[in-house]
């Protein structure tokens, strides 16, 4: 990345009315005020709501970095952050995390909730905010449709979400935000940002649909981001249906548990992922109707480490046997 502005101070002369769409997404995501932590990365979105947060609640929110260690540049963002706190007497943290092997982009996320919620117990914040906005809500729509994700993956960004291994809600108050309003605040009020070259990378899904979005003018982002609300909203209404469900149509002897399958497909995956969580089983959806197609068809399977079998008429759960060695 690299730096674009000048610091700025105090109230920055942000736009009252940004500033009370900010505090009353607050008002609706923390309804009990308590102390929140802003994940800032150094970018034009997390800057703005940090100049947000710093406008609507000063002294009631601290901030954090992630110093991923991948880039030579990050040290220097998070000095950019570092730089921006100071000026404003904002308590400030650098939490420099190690990303292991694997697909780095989903690592690189992993290992900075995980810093992010050791960070905000041990500062007892009631909440971690980050800036996800209108447009990255209605890209993430757009691609899922484009990959054939369910009602689940098509929820895209919550507002308010628990991410697994953070011990505190993760929030999202500039949702409702343009990414063009983030960034006319943040060079409006003078203060430095950083760039990121990989923004303009057509390698990724993400960028070709920005890019798309930005030539598509009949398109509105923030409708997009509203029906991904809404479908959040079915969602939760599917997961307490399913739950209902299991609870009802669900029994266990302690070695097996033994599953009534349901007549509507959606309630029969969200029950099925219900019953191997209950094992402590993990599986992403894609797995899980894998698995729901070879029940369907009166056949088992293994996922997760659940040995899945259909007796008589039920879905049968077993802990799946330990294979044999020599």
């Amino acid at each position: 990345m690299t730096a674009t502005g000048t610091a700025s101070t105090a109230a920055d002369g942000l736009p009252p009315e940004l500033v009370a769409r900010f505090a009353e997404a607050l008002r609706r995501l923390n309804p009990h005020g308590g102390k929140i932590g802003l994940a800032v990365s150094g970018g034009p979105d997390s800057m703005a709501m940090l100049l947000l947060a710093h406008a609507a609640i000063p002294g009631s929110f601290e901030v954090a970095t992630v110093d991923h260690g991948l880039r030579p540049e990050a040290k220097d963002e998070c000095a950019l952050v570092a730089a921006a706190c100071a000026v404003r007497d904002i308590p400030c943290e650098v939490l420099r995390v190690e990303v292991a092997k694997g697909n780095v982009q989903a690592k690189a996320r992993e290992a900075r909730y995980d810093a992010l919620g050791a960070w905000a117990t041990r500062r007892k914040l009631a909440c971690i905010a980050t800036a996800h906005h209108a447009d990255d809500q209605a890209e993430t729509l757009l691609m899922r449709l484009n990959r054939g994700s369910g009602v689940a993956g098509l929820a895209g960004v919550r507002a308010l979400s628990q991410i697994s291994g953070v011990g505190v809600p993760v929030i999202r108050p500039v949702l409702d935000f343009r990414r063009a309003e983030l960034r006319a605040l943040v060079e409006g009020a003078g203060v430095a940002f950083a760039s990121d070259p990989s923004n303009q990378d057509d390698s990724y899904d993400r960028v070709r649909i920005r890019k798309a979005l930005a030539d598509a003018d009949w398109l509105d982002p923030r409708a997009l981001a509203r029906s991904a609300g809404h479908l959040a909203e079915a969602n939760a209404a599917l997961v307490n249906i399913a739950d209902a469900y299991f609870c009802d149509h669900a029994s266990s002897d302690g070695t097996a548990l033994r599953l009534l399958p349901p007549d509507e497909r959606m309630i029969a995956l969200l029950a099925l992922g219900r019953a191997l969580s209950s094992f402590g089983a993990e599986a992403r959806g894609s797995e899980i109707a894998g698995l729901l197609g070879r029940l369907e068809a009166g056949e088992g399977g293994n996922l997760a480490g659940v040995l899945v079998t259909v007796e008589k008429d039920e879905w049968v759960f077993r802990p799946e046997p330990p294979r044999r060695t020599g």
